[in-house]
Parts: C-alpha cells; structure tokens; sequence
C-alpha cells in the first residue's frame, strides 16, 4: 500500500503569544473544552509513555479523570507493566492527540501515586461493571483465554452479590505533575503553531514558542 500521498492541510487560526493563557492549566481546560464541544469522541483519552529500568519505552492509551492545578490522574491497576515501569523510572509523558481539531497536546513530568482516599472516592463513582472488573484483570499478566477472565467475573459476581464493591488494594491513581506542557496546532504548508510552558524552580511558568 503506498501512503505517500495520505496528507491534510490544516487551515487553523494563527495561534499566537497573546491568545495563550499564561497559566498552563487554564490554557489546557480552554482547549479540553473546545474539544468536548467540538464532539470528539472520548476527548479524555492520552497515550501514556514509561520507561522502566531496561531503557524500552512503552505506550498505551488511558483515561484522563482529573485534572487540576497539581497535575493530571489517570487510574490502573498497580500491578500492570506501566505501573512497573513508573516504579523503575517515575518521569513520564502523556500526548493527547486530537487530530480532528488539528491540536495535540505532549506533556512531561513525574508520575506519583494518589492518596488512597482519593483513590477511593473514584473507584466508587465508577460504574459496577467496572468495578467488578478491576478485581479479576490481573493487567498486563498472560492469559490463555478469554473464558479465564469470564468465569473470573462470575466468581467475583457472587462474592460481592450483595453490598458495595470495594476498593482493590492493588488498583489506585496516579497523578503526573508536569515540568512542561506544550499545545501544538496545525497550521498551512506544515508550518505549524507550537508554544512549550515550562515549569521553572519557583514554580512560575517560562513560555516559548518552538519552530514547526
């Protein structure tokens, strides 16, 4: 199949210094909202990037749940390979990639569990199906079929038929503090519109735009 041709051109605004936020965090939450606005599907969704002690960078795609000026919390199982790997090496990066608005935006920082309470609280948000769920994927682990995980779930069905589910001691949060952020937009003949926030030591935020 040849892909040479397969080509967009991106017809955005200019984006310039003075449209941006110089707060990261709003800047990010005026773009996430246009992007819900705007009807992509699953707006939330970020490939995750962790390196563990062997060097061999690995990506996924996970939710974003929340986001805030301390950073941006995604959950997982502690046991799966990407919770292995931040272990290793806790500095990260998350992409969020929403190609229909011609933006992207890459983010670097350090990966830190959430407080069990917090942990807590979302897992009990989450709807049942899910929560049954998080107690028989032992993520990341080999398995020789899907009818294992299924007759898993009816096990897990019945143990916790009445009540609450709750919380696994091995599944919880984790929150990326960032030390940059940059919002990328396409723009005509792939000269493109980038600026990169970077966090400084008295926690103030550098912005710089970086060229196509």
């Amino acid at each position: 199949m040849d892909i040479k041709g397969l080509r967009k051109e991106y017809a955005n605004p200019v984006l310039t210094r003075e449209m941006l936020d110089p707060d990261p965090y709003r800047q990010f939450e005026r773009w996430f909202e246009q992007t819900c606005a705007a009807g992509l599907s699953e707006p939330n969704a970020m490939t995750l990037a962790t390196v563990g002690a062997d060097g061999q960078p690995t990506l996924r795609t996970v939710l974003l749940k929340l986001f805030d000026h301390d950073g941006f919390v995604f959950y997982t199982n502690y046991g799966s390979r990407k919770a292995r790997q931040i272990a290793e090496n806790s500095r990260v990066a998350l992409l969020f990639p929403w190609v229909k608005l011609a933006r992207q935006v890459a983010v670097t920082g350090v990966a830190e569990k959430v407080s069990l309470a917090e942990s807590a609280r979302y897992f009990a948000s989450r709807p049942h199906e899910s929560q049954l769920g998080a107690w028989i994927s032992q993520q990341s682990a080999v398995l020789s079929s899907r009818q294992l995980l299924m007759n898993e779930l009816e096990k897990i069905k019945a143990r916790f038929k009445k009540g609450e589910v709750p919380l696994p001691d091995f599944w919880g949060g984790y929150r990326v503090r960032p030390a940059s952020i940059e919002f990328w937009q396409g723009q005509t003949s792939r000269l493109h519109d980038r600026f990169l926030y970077t966090r400084q030591a008295d926690a103030s935020w550098t912005i710089e735009r970086l060229a196509p």
